[in-house]
């Protein structure tokens, strides 16, 4: 609580401090502060890691999303490409599958159905995979930031294993991941990379948006929040909204939109 500095003739007779405490008391500030901002740092640090051959297998799901769109600004119309990322489910063994998950806001620009959405998996590999998709249903806003697209044509298992939905809403007495292709200069090269953190922890559970410690930048939107049951089973359990890229970010689980992946999944 702040206290109002005093007045009057108690202000007038108080006694100055010896030079050599206030150089001792300037000294303690200047070290506390160096140390709050060591600690600051210490806490930021990235913990992130680059895709690889020795990454888990369920990353091979995620895949990067091209999303046209247009926006007036000042009168004119403004083309614009939204650089998102998604995550290939599906609904128990299947031989393949054409469904995708992603953000709302990375739809929110497309205006013109001529133009293809496009899915990507493995980009940054030889072996990519690429495919075109529409939108089925979506959340419709900020407070319901999720969108689910249908693949024009479906990807089979043995090219990639799509992850399973989660049944029930992620625990957070167990770590969750989250992966996508973060736009940060650093590790993300721009978007060109694949990232994940995967020892994150959820701060905060709700019923639209929950909270968590992993690592996200613009462009990680619309990628998978997954947690790994104790049997080694990766379930896709939410999709990345948002993060500050120092180890804020905003995914809305699978609970709240758990209907509208009923009746397109199944």
């Amino acid at each position: 609580m702040h206290h109002p500095v005093p007045t009057g003739a108690a202000s007038r007779t108080q006694a100055r401090p010896p030079r050599r405490g206030r150089y001792l008391v300037a000294a303690l500030v200047f070290a506390t502060s160096q140390w709050s901002l060591a600690a600051a740092a210490t806490e930021a640090v990235d913990s992130r890691e680059a895709y690889s051959s020795a990454s888990p297998a369920w990353l091979r799901a995620v895949g990067k999303l091209h999303v046209p769109g247009s926006r007036y600004r000042a009168g004119r119309r403004e083309h614009l490409q939204e650089n998102c990322s998604a995550t290939l489910v599906v609904s128990g063994p299947r031989q393949q599958a054409d469904t995708i998950i992603t953000a709302w806001h990375c739809l929110a620009d497309y205006d013109d159905l001529s133009k293809p959405i496009t899915f990507t998996l493995l980009p940054e590999l030889s072996g990519a995979l690429e495919r075109q998709a529409y939108r089925l249903a979506d959340g419709g806003g900020m407070h319901a930031d999720w969108a689910i697209l249908r693949l024009y044509q479906p990807i089979a298992a043995e090219d990639i294993q799509a992850l399973a939905v989660h049944q029930e809403r992620a625990s957070s007495g167990r770590e969750i991941s989250m992966a996508g292709y973060s736009r940060d200069a650093g590790m993300g090269a721009d978007g060109a990379r694949l990232t994940f953190d995967r020892h994150c922890r959820i701060t905060e559970q709700a019923a639209a948006a929950s909270h968590s410690d992993c690592f996200a930048h613009k462009g990680a939107s619309g990628g998978a929040v997954v947690q790994v049951t104790a049997a080694g089973l990766a379930l896709f359990s939410g999709v990345i909204s948002q993060g500050n890229g120092a180890g804020f970010s905003t995914f809305v689980p699978v609970t709240s939109f758990r209907s509208a992946i009923t009746r397109h999944l199944n």
